[in-house]
């Protein structure tokens, strides 16, 4: 199980991708899984993708967590904007318990 996103993805492309949503509001899921290369990844792989993201080990990625969800590519990354945020939590929680469950981001990645 890799420890770190660079373990899973190329460098260049987490760089390329954190460069492209610097600016407050400006990230947007779908771009940054693309660009980022998680989208070419298999279920495996993006499941080792959501253990990273999962910080806490509960099982899910909560509010907080997505809040950090840059900081998980690159220490040196923006937090996302509240905005950012609740829009990120509403379109990969589909069963509304407000948080994302590793099935619902595999998902989310493939969307």
């Amino acid at each position: 199980m890799p420890r770190s996103m660079t373990e899973l993805l190329a460098a260049a492309d987490i760089t390329a991708a954190l460069c492209a949503c610097q600016a407050a509001d400006s990230f947007n899921y779908k771009n940054f899984f693309m660009q980022c290369g998680l989208t070419g990844k298999n279920d495996e792989e993006v499941t080792e993708a959501f253990a990273i993201l999962d910080q806490d080990k509960s099982g899910f990625i909560e509010e907080d967590e997505l809040k950090r969800f840059l900081q998980s590519f690159s220490s040196s990354a923006r937090l996302l904007t509240d905005k950012e945020t609740r829009s990120f939590l509403q379109a990969g929680d589909t069963d509304g318990d407000g948080k994302i469950g590793a099935e619902e981001f595999r998902v989310l990645v493939k969307a």
